[in-house]
């Protein structure tokens, strides 16, 4: 009882000073913590449950919190302890300023009773802020007279931390002219200054560069620099310097005015007006000097500006003052001994008389193209001239009948093809000392004739193309270039057969006579024809033409574009049906009937396969997906029905597969029946057989037809060729198992492909009789229209 009427007492008391606080009257803090700034959060501040005499337990039930205070979001209370800890990472110089103590106040409640408790925690300051200026560069101008000992103030470091953790020192950076001097007031402000310490010379050191450190009291302690350009200022302490005691300058007398005859230089280390040199001459120069020579009182530079003439005067003296325009300016004197030099002053003069500025590229050594003239107003032997020609190029000059005169004539053939236009530079230099040259400029066209064949890149072109294609297409094109140019140089492209005539193929092929692009007015058949040649005639639009042909092979490719063709069983109506009898009592193996079929494709195109589509008893018969063949796979039962039904589909391998079905009745009869019958199917099978001998007499004939032209072609194609005759047999890479055998060989640059039925081990297949030989193009480089030009 004693202790709930305290806590109401203590409820009432905070209720007041509540009350008190809405009246923004001061209530001092209960319990007073200290951390440093920058800690973790989460890191403890201190048990305020325990402090305050709370019980922890019912901290949750009386809603212990935080309810208002100085910046409360840094802080936070568990429920559960009572603890007061970091929520937010605290930094001291932003919450607080100045150099007094950074307190945040918080106010703390409970509830039933209410209470409310004031905390106050004291921020303590770290050092983790680095001194620093207000600027990075300070530049500061002296000048070179300076006495010793003067001062030049300096901006003070500032520096967030506080206490211990403020600056504390100032050092400047290894000189030999400067030191650091620190002033510090009555209230502890520390006052840097720039100390000269030894006499500066402008034309020594125009600039110092110093480094200027603050650093604080922290452990570690932390630092900030400053750069410090010291400028030194320029005063008028130096004379004008001649770069030379006397000038002496050699001067030809033909120099022309505005010549320059040479630079007096003066050069003066002070700065600005102090440095600028002016020259003038001195007042015992001849007027003579005046009018002949100028002189630029800027840069010293001396002029021709009147006559010059040896036979006058062979030497000149100049004194030339130099001064600068400090104040007072300082001068010196500058010497110039000019010497005149006698020359052959007078240049060659070349005058060429052109016939005509064009020539032929056919025209013969020796013809002429223009005449030379070369005149010298010297005499003597400076007038004497020798005249040339620049190098590298098919022309010479020959002298003339009267002395200085050439004609320019052509030295070699001409080719316009390799040079069609010339720069030719005629050069006259008299024999003078030294010698004067002058020069002049010749341009000759070389003109064209027709003198070029077309040509073609290649003298052969292999062309491959899938069969079927549209009529009308381009299916590859052409073309020749020609040296020449113009009309000599314009090709238009034919077609001409074996014989260099246009022949039967205009029939089925075009060309475009201007672009060399050539179509197909038909679609080829790889079943009719396999390969054919033709040669395409360019001819230019010279006179006379000129004209060059190429040959073209011309391959056409397989497309499975045909469908089988059953050839058995074949009804009477021509339909794919046929009815077999077997007796009852036959054993499993027996034959019961072979479809045959034909595709007119070839390869894989026509190499066909059998399936079962629909059965009526899968467990009674099997067929060989290869040769067609139906047999029984197990003896017939009482049990077995007597008739029964079988629809084959044959397949080629086409890449879009293309197909055709055969149906075949079976009947199950007795032993004696099919005894009876067999005089009567005898008869009509003899029939059926006459009809399936006329279609594989028409099969027969066709394969031996495509064998023959195979076999020709192959022999034209070897006999054509004088390289790497050898066979190498290689197997299908891409085989996948459906066809019974596969090999490929390769003969020089062509690559065959064998199909067959499967063959046993010691088998030998000739590679001449290639009756089922594929010629199949390089995948890797031909596609339908490629043209491939051999090597």
């Amino acid at each position: 009882m004693g202790k709930d009427g305290q806590r109401r007492r203590w409820g009432y008391s905070w209720i007041a000073l509540c009350l008190m606080m809405h009246c923004e009257q001061h209530v001092s803090a209960q319990i007073r913590y200290s951390i440093p700034e920058e800690v973790k959060e989460g890191s403890h501040v201190g048990n305020i449950a325990k402090d305050l005499g709370l019980d922890i337990s019912s901290l949750e039930h009386r809603r212990f919190r935080i309810v208002s205070g100085s910046k409360d979001s840094f802080f936070q209370v568990n429920q559960n302890n009572g603890i007061l800890y970091v929520h937010k990472k605290i930094d001291r110089e932003e919450i607080c300023d100045g150099n007094g103590a950074c307190l945040l106040n918080l106010k703390i409640a409970v509830e039933n009773p209410l209470e409310v408790h004031y905390v106050e925690v004291e921020i303590t300051d770290v050092n983790d802020h680095f001194p620093s200026f207000p600027e990075k560069d300070l530049q500061i101008k002296i000048a070179e007279n300076t006495l010793k000992g003067t001062r030049f103030g300096l901006p003070t470091a500032r520096d967030l931390d506080v206490g211990v953790n403020s600056v504390r020192s100032y050092r400047l950076g290894q000189n030999d002219h400067f030191e650091i001097e620190v002033r510090e007031s009555e209230d502890g402000d520390k006052s840097p200054f720039l100390l000269l310490q030894k006499p500066l010379d402008r034309e020594s050191q125009e600039k110092h560069i110093l480094t200027f450190t603050a650093i604080d009291g922290g452990n570690p302690p932390k630092s900030g620099s400053l750069n410090i350009t010291v400028s030194v200022l320029d005063v008028n302490d130096n004379r004008p310097v001649c770069n030379r005691d006397t000038y002496t300058i050699s001067l030809k007398e033909n120099a022309s005015p505005g010549f320059t005859v040479t630079f007096v230089n003066a050069t003066d280390p002070d700065e600005g007006v102090n440095g600028e040199v002016e020259y003038t001459y001195s007042r015992n120069v001849q007027r003579e000097v005046h009018d002949i020579f100028d002189l630029d009182k800027v840069t010293g530079e001396i002029r021709v500006k009147g006559k010059i003439d040896f036979e006058q005067n062979e030497i000149f003296r100049l004194n030339i003052m130099a001064s600068d325009k400090g104040r007072p300016p300082m001068d010196t004197d500058c010497r110039v001994v000019i010497k005149i030099i006698d020359v052959n002053d007078n240049e060659p003069e070349i005058e060429i008389t052109s016939l005509s500025n064009i020539v032929s590229e056919d025209s013969k050594p020796g013809t002429v193209i223009s005449l030379i003239s070369i005149t010298d107003k010297d005499s003597g032997i400076n007038g004497k001239v020798v005249c040339s020609l620049s190098k590298n190029v098919p022309f010479e000059l020959k002298p003339y009948v009267q002395q200085n005169m050439y004609s320019l004539v052509t030295k070699e053939s001409l080719d316009r093809e390799v040079a069609s236009h010339y720069d030719i530079t005629v050069t006259a230099t008299d024999l003078g000392n030294p010698a004067l040259s002058a020069s002049k400029s010749l341009s000759i066209e070389v003109s064209d004739v027709n003198d070029n064949t077309p040509q073609f890149p290649h003298s052969l072109l292999e062309m491959y193309m899938f069969e079927n294609n549209p009529p009308g297409q381009s299916i590859f094109s052409v073309s020749a270039t020609d040296e020449d140019k113009n009309e000599n140089a314009h090709i238009t492209y034919h077609i001409i057969g074996g014989d260099q005539t246009q022949n039967d193929m205009t029939s089925f092929l075009n060309i475009n006579s201007e672009t060399g692009v050539i179509s197909a007015l038909r679609s080829f058949d790889f079943e009719l024809f396999k390969k054919f040649q033709f040669h395409i005639l360019a001819t230019d639009s010279g006179t006379p033409s000129l004209s060059s042909n190429v040959t073209v092979n011309v391959f056409i490719l397989d497309q499975n574009d045909n469908v089988p063709v059953i050839l058995y069983p074949v009804s009477a109506n021509g339909s794919a049906e046929g009815v077999e009898e077997i007796p009852r009592n036959v054993n499993a193996g027996h034959l019961v009937t072979k479809v045959r079929a034909y595709d007119a494709d070839i390869g894989y195109n026509g190499w066909l396969l059998f399936s079962l589509l629909e059965v009526s008893d899968h467990s009674l018969f099997s067929l060989d997906r290869y040769t067609g063949q139906i047999r029984t796979l197990r003896s017939f039962t009482e049990t077995d029905e007597a008739q029964h039904k079988l629809l084959i589909l044959v397949k080629d391998n086409g890449n879009v597969s293309l197909s055709a079905t055969a149906t075949v009745i079976v009947k199950v009869v007795e032993p004696k029946e099919a005894f009876a019958v067999s005089d009567v199917k005898n008869t009509v099978k003899d029939e059926e057989e006459n009809n399936v001998t006329f279609y594989l007499i028409i099969t027969l004939g066709s394969v031996s037809v495509l064998f023959v032209i195979s076999i020709i072609v192959l022999i034209v194609m070897q006999c054509s060729k004088s390289t790497d005759y050898s066979s190498k047999y290689l197997q299908e890479p891409n085989y996948d198992g459906t066809l019974c055998h596969s090999i490929q060989y390769r003969s020089g640059d062509k690559r065959y492909m064998l199909v067959g039925p499967r063959m046993s081990i010691g088998s030998t297949i000739v590679p001449g009789s290639n009756g089922n030989t594929l010629v199949i193009p390089d995948r890797r480089r031909r596609d339908s229209g490629e043209v491939r030009m051999p090597d």
